[in-house]
């Protein structure tokens, strides 16, 4: 139950153009996986939203 009042860790914010001297190897490491997965999650947005774009394309050219 204590479990549940401890925070919660954040995952890493990054900010384009942010001072990285300061972060460690590690740090580093992590933001550049954060950015993976979000790159990931924005393409498979893009796949899905062309898929039904070219979908409704087909209907309304028939």
């Amino acid at each position: 139950m204590d479990d549940d009042l401890k925070p919660r860790p954040k995952p890493p914010v990054h900010v384009v153009g942010q001072d990285l001297s300061t972060l460690s190897v590690h740090e580093l490491k992590e933001r550049v996986q954060v950015l993976k997965d979000e790159i990931a999650r924005l393409e498979a947005d893009m796949a899905a939203k062309q898929s039904s774009r070219s979908a409704a394309e087909s209907v309304f050219r028939l």
